[in-house]
């Protein structure tokens, strides 16, 4: 696997665990009546790369799923980000 392939896998296996951590972290502070993390926080996590760690965070921890805005938004962004992620990783092999 060349250089560049490696560093991509590790950036965003790192981002994809930050935004499964960054919903973990909401959804404890939303049972503990503490302060949340913004929506909009999340949504642009997700957008960033990190759509696979927060779309496993919510079927894990059932976490904004009946929010229209999540349960649409993060899956697509899941999807554009796995071709988009396949492409470069076959570009840079």
């Amino acid at each position: 696997m060349p250089e560049g392939s490696v560093i991509a896998a590790a950036v965003l296996l790192v981002v994809n665990i930050a935004g499964f951590a960054r919903c973990a972290a909401d959804k404890r502070a939303a049972r503990l009546k503490k302060r949340r993390v913004p929506e909009k926080t999340l949504i642009a996590w997700a957008l960033l790369f990190g759509a696979a760690g927060v779309y496993l965070a919510m079927l894990v921890f059932s976490h904004k799923t009946r929010k229209p805005k999540f349960s649409v938004l993060v899956p697509a962004a899941l999807a554009v980000q796995a071709v988009l992620a396949g492409w470069i990783f076959w570009r840079l092999e």
